[in-house]
């Protein structure tokens, strides 16, 4: 990118303590992985061939003119590539970062995670806040329901404390519910958390969890691919959903619904080779539903943090720390960890709570946990819409979703009516059809709200 340079994000670690590349080299190499990502026809997939072809990013961009020779690259992507069509998007991006100073972990820095390197569709970089040692510790993904029952919400705090316990690092995703006890888990003991987010690193979604996004900063991390800047649009998490698993040594799904974020998390462990585990819940609570299901086809049930130790002992015997003298355990006790980090020395910050202010969690064991609504700005309606439209929508004000029989009982309207109606609505991408007669508002493009980083 011909352009004069910025402040350039800092160096990682690796850089800083003198045994990697030069902040100048990490500078450069970045510059090439923002060109590649921003190049039109040029995916996760064709720059991991790229990258696997190539020493680095650097090379892979030197020698564009051999991309189509060697079978790596589309013609019409390379041509682009020559055009220099990547070049605003990519110099944008740059600016961007370097004004804000933030920390980029590029795909070919020591500090960036092996395990994640080698999924199909690796990320070419990774944003980072807080502690990238992190990134080589062994990691197990907890994910869930934002709205959970009381059961999930702590069974989530228990098996994350016992996994990080043993030194192994919690991933989750920094929502609600099922997340962000996950999150406090890894952080209340040794293993630490890391949290991948599905917007940039300069904002915190959902605004909710500010309090958790600076507890990861100062002592556990956070990551993500999106540039700064980029909103939580619905699209961005699935593509989340693969760093999650691709962090993790295994992913373990504490409560999900049949239809919920959490499965695709599940699929996307099994492409990359994962181990999946699934917490068996009461069966009349439909947020278990896709729990059950997982166990059904074979995912390992697991009733703590133990299950999933004794499941990863191979895994994780290739983390435990050499000793002079002492040869490391083919398998770790999961009853004694598996000895992999230290409790930093010195006072530790207390730990938000478990929900945010005002947020108390009901007693009974299978209630259900609401996630904090974040009221957005009004949706402007289209103008062809029928007044009996207008009604229906306008009983979807609290965001949950909403049974027929309700709908048509609070309208004081037929059934067959309002069933109608509803279809209409979700023809024109306005509703969203749920098993059992439920219907709730589809979700939109508009920008969730949510707040700057500090």
């Amino acid at each position: 990118m011909d352009s004069p340079r910025p402040p350039a994000p800092r160096a990682p670690q690796a850089a800083q303590a003198g045994d990697g590349p030069s902040p100048g080299d990490l500078d450069l190499e970045y510059q090439a992985c923002l060109a590649l990502r921003h190049c039109p026809g040029i995916g996760p997939k064709t720059w991991k061939r790229l990258l696997s072809a190539f020493e680095n990013a650097r090379e892979a961009c030197a020698r564009a003119a051999d991309w189509t020779s060697l079978r790596l690259v589309d013609s019409r992507a390379a041509a682009a590539f020559r055009e220099g069509r990547h070049r605003p998007a990519a110099r944008a991006e740059y600016e961007k970062a370097g004004a804000k100073g933030l920390r980029a972990v590029v795909h070919s820095d020591p500090a960036f995670p092996d395990v994640l390197r080698h999924i199909p569709d690796p990320p070419i970089l990774l944003y980072v806040a807080g502690d990238v040692s992190l990134l080589s510790s062994p990691a197990v993904a907890l994910v869930g329901a934002r709205q959970c029952s009381r059961y999930g919400f702590d069974a989530a705090m228990r098996l994350g404390r016992e996994l990080s316990r043993a030194g192994v690092a919690v991933v989750s995703g920094l929502a609600h519910g099922i997340d962000r006890q996950a999150h406090l888990a890894g952080l209340s003991e040794v293993g630490g958390s890391i949290a991948v987010l599905g917007t940039g690193i300069d904002l915190v979604y959902p605004d909710s969890n500010l309090d958790v996004w600076k507890a990861l900063a100062e002592e556990g991390l956070i990551v993500t691919e999106f540039p700064p800047g980029t909103h939580p649009l619905p699209a961005n998490f699935p593509i989340r959903n693969r760093i999650i698993s691709g962090l993790s040594l295994g992913v373990a799904v504490i409560e999900a619904a049949a239809r919920s974020g959490s499965l695709i998390t599940a699929r996307l462990a099994l492409e990359q080779g994962r181990e999946v585990f699934a917490l068996p819940g009461p069966v009349h609570l439909p947020t278990f539903e896709g729990c059950h299901r997982l166990i059904k086809e074979g995912a390992l049930l697991v009733q703590g943090g133990g299950d999933i130790l004794e499941a990863l002992a191979p895994r994780l015997a290739e983390y435990v720390r050499r000793e002079p003298g002492k040869t490391p355990p083919a398998t770790p006790d999961p009853r004694h960890g598996v000895g992999l980090r230290e409790r930093p020395a010195g006072p530790r910050r207390p730990l938000p709570p478990s929900l945010p202010p005002g947020h108390a969690p009901p007693e009974n064991a299978e209630a259900v946990v609401p996630a904090p609504q974040t009221p957005g700005p009004p949706v402007p309606l289209p103008e062809d819409l029928s007044d009996l439209e207008r009604l229906l929508l306008g009983a979807f004000h609290d965001g949950e979703k909403r049974h027929l029989d309700a709908l048509s009982q609070e309208l004081g309207l037929a059934s067959q009516m309002v069933s109608r109606t509803l279809v209409q609505l979700e023809l024109k991408g306005l509703v969203r059809k749920w098993p059992g007669m439920y219907y709730g508002l589809e979700q939109d493009t508009r920008h969730a709200p949510c707040r700057k980083s500090p």
